[in-house]
Parts: C-alpha cells; structure tokens; sequence
C-alpha cells in the first residue's frame, strides 16, 4: 500500500518516506488509522506516476492516492509561509529535504520519518526521545506552531489523552498564553476535535487536559461551571457535579456513539445554574427544573458547535430524559412501552447505567428495563394499529381534532394489554368516543 507508493517513486528517482502518524504509531505498537508518504516529487510529477490520484490540497503540495480502499497522502516536501487565517499556510515553497519538510510539523512525535523498505527511522526533531519520555513537545517554537495553527492547541490534548502521555511545560504555557485564539477556529472543526476526545476512550484524561490548558473555560465554558457544584451525598457520594461527570466519561469506550459520548457530557449541563443549597430549601441539595434549563442549555451548545439536526434531537432527547429512569418501576405499561420505544434506546439506557455507576451505584432501574425488555416481544412494545382514520370515518366519527384523542387512547388500551383485536377496538371506541361523537353531531 503506502510501501509500494514509496517504491514507485523511488524507483522513478524521487525520495520518499513514511512520515508522521503512521511512523508515531509503528514505533508505538499500534495500528496506523491511515499512513502519509512525504517525497521530493511535485504534485504534478505525482499526479502523472499515479493516474488514480485525487487532487485534493494540490496548492499545499497533498496528492490523495486511493489504495486497497485506504487512501494514502502524498506531500511534497516544503516550508509554509504566514498563516493568516491561524489554521492554513497562505502559501507553500517547496523544499528539496525531508529535514526541512518535519520542522514546519506540530509535535515531535508527529515528526519522524522511516524508511519504508528498511524501517530505519529518521528523527530530525527528537521525536523518538519524547516518545520514550511520553511527551507532547511542539517542533521548534510552541508560541509560532500554535500561531500558525491554533487547532493545534486541541490537537496536543487529544494526542496526550489518547496516548497518556503529558504536555510538555513549554509547550502548555504556550497553549495558555494562545488560548484565546482557540475561537478563530471554525465551529464544526472545534465540533469534530472535541468529538474525537470523547469517543477514543480517554474522554475523562481529555477534558482534565481541557481545564489544564485553559481550553474548556473557552471552548465549553458551561462544563467548566460545573466544578465546585456540590450535590446532595445521599444520591452522590462522589462529590459535585464536575467529578460526577468525569467518572462517567471515563466509562465511556473508545468508539462509544458520538451522540451518546455528548449526551454523556451535557445531561447535567442544567445542574450549575439551578444548585440551591440546604440552608435554600430547608432539607437539601436541588436543582430544581435542571432538566429543562439544561436541554435548553445543550440545544444552544450544538446550535453554537453546528451540530446537524438529527445529532441535536438526539443529544437533547439523552438530556431531556436521563432522570425518567427514576420512576420506571412505577410506570403504567403503556407509559413504560413508549419510554422504551424513543429512538436509540439503547444509548438511554447506557447513559442511565454510567449515571448509576458514576454516582449511588444502584443499578435496579437500568435491571428493571433490561428485564422488560427481553421479556416483552417487540409486538407488544410496538402493536401494529387496530384502526385508521378512514375506519374511525366508517364509524360515523367525523375527521377533526377527537381522531387524535381516539387513536392516542386506543394505543394506550392496547399497550395496556386491554385491547387485542378489531373486534375489541371498535367496542373499545364506541364505549369511550359514542357519547363525544353524539353530542358533536348534535351540535
């Protein structure tokens, strides 16, 4: 794959080698996600060797090469001049050495080099000492890495939560001192990154180097408000609101749903600004209507981080109902079989479950479903319609705002286990509606 891309060039007399990611991760025992060649051809001389190629940042000097379904980047060897949107070079010069190339890369060990036939590695940055060392070290200057590219800062975060390693002390003073300028950078890249350190199984490492480097006061000032928060120790032993919500974000796996992963984050996202205290409400810690300030809350967040609909209606759904949990024992059946029929239940029921554990640790609800919903066949849960509009018309019904009164109830008569037949539905509808439709008609 990206061997033998290496190969053709260097048989058609260009340098080429494996650089960045794939080196770091190689070198780290670990699977490359995707690997990048680096090579002294122009974009056009690798244009012509591989007809496949896709030109996708050509004026940075990047040549897409798609192979056995992965796609592997070709670059051109350069240094980058100015950076005046803060996240790309305003131009790109070529240069005839690989040395030159990795000095305008962000951290060292995002910087090395290997030889893809002999797997010899080239490390022009020390890059090989601070993986050894567990470091994230910018390349040359913090303060000029970050200025050039203020994603960046995200990005060193991302790479010490994931690999547990620490920032290095220049490099987090630089993060601190650049902090601010986070915000030149796009909403769905900040999206997209924050994503990335939810979902790769070091959520709880990530958002404790967020508050570390300053990051979350600007990129989500609303979880920052949570420390400090108490919350009553009968229901959270743990302590306030911020350590609850560390303790669940550290059970969430990598590859855990990114709906869920920020439904996780924002369900007590409400708690901040509705805390009363003990001596407030003459018993105990509340947070009364912490639900419905939080989904308003979690709506402006995704509205602000542009988040699609679809992922919006469903983080929002995870917010608006994380505390109905509490009283589905109690439920009527028919209250209980649409609870369990939202869409993507199951990242409900995950979200109540890492509550629990991250809290009073009892799991009776979150059993009480599971059982329920092994035990009752989707049929039950989902019973297909008795009647229509068009047979409540047949009826003697007239079409009008009472249709949806009649078809509400009778599902709830069905879920309730009441109902079962046709037969049964429209004695079921005459019985409850006769009466109504009489005295519409008569009207």
């Amino acid at each position: 794959m990206a061997n033998s891309i290496c190969e053709t060039l260097r048989r058609n007399g260009y340098q080429a080698l494996l650089v960045g990611g794939c080196v770091r991760d190689l070198l780290l025992r670990r699977e490359p996600a995707d690997y990048d060649v680096t090579t002294d051809a122009t974009p056009e001389h690798v244009v012509k060797l591989f007809p496949e190629s896709v030109t996708v940042g050509a004026q940075f000097g990047v040549i897409l090469i798609p192979r056995d379904g992965l796609k592997v980047e070709v670059a051109t060897f350069r240094s980058d001049v100015g950076y005046s949107d803060g996240r790309h070079p305003d131009r790109v010069v070529y240069s005839k050495t690989a040395q030159e190339d990795v000095q305008r890369r962000d951290f060292t060990i995002n910087g090395l080099l290997m030889r893809h036939d002999t797997g010899e590695v080239l490390d022009y940055v020390g890059g090989q000492a601070d993986l050894e060392a567990k470091l994230i070290r910018a390349i040359g200057e913090p303060d000029r890495r970050f200025t050039e590219d203020k994603l960046r800062m995200m990005r060193a975060v991302r790479f010490a939560a994931r690999f547990g390693f620490e920032i290095e002390a220049a490099t987090l003073r630089a993060i601190r001192r650049h902090v601010a300028e986070i915000h030149q950078v796009s909403p769905e890249r900040l999206r997209e990154e924050l994503t990335k350190l939810l979902t790769e199984g070091a959520a709880r490492r990530a958002f404790e180097l967020l508050d570390e480097t300053w990051l979350l006061q600007q990129v989500l000032p609303e979880i920052g408000a949570m420390k400090g928060v108490e919350q009553p120790p009968q229901y959270h032993p743990e302590g306030d609101v911020w350590i609850h919500t560390r303790l669940m974000l550290e059970g969430l796996p990598a590859g855990a749903s990114p709906t869920l992963a920020w439904g996780v984050l924002l369900h007590d996202v409400g708690k901040p600004p509705t805390f009363q205290s003990a001596e407030q409400t003459g018993d105990r810690i509340r947070f009364n209507d912490h639900v419905e300030v939080g989904v308003r809350m979690a709506e402006a967040i995704c509205k602000r981080l542009r988040f699609s609909n679809e992922d919006t209606v469903q983080i929002l759904a995870l917010v608006n109902n994380h505390m109905k949990f509490g009283a589905v024992e109690e439920m009527r059946a028919a209250t209980l079989k649409k609870f369990v029929r939202l869409p993507r239940f199951e990242e409900h029921l995950a979200l109540h479950r890492l509550d629990c554990l991250s809290s009073h640790r009892h799991l009776e609800s979150y059993e009480f479903v599971k059982r329920f919903l092994e035990r009752t066949p989707p049929e039950q849960v989902r019973p297909e319609r008795l009647l229509t509009g068009d047979d409540l018309q047949a009826m003697g019904f007239k079409p009008g705002p009472l249709f949806a009164e009649i078809l509400r109830s009778l599902e709830d008569a069905q879920l309730e286990g009441q109902v079962r037949t046709r037969e049964e539905a429209e004695s079921y509808v005459k019985k409850s509606f006769g009466a109504k439709q009489r005295r519409a008609s008569s009207d």
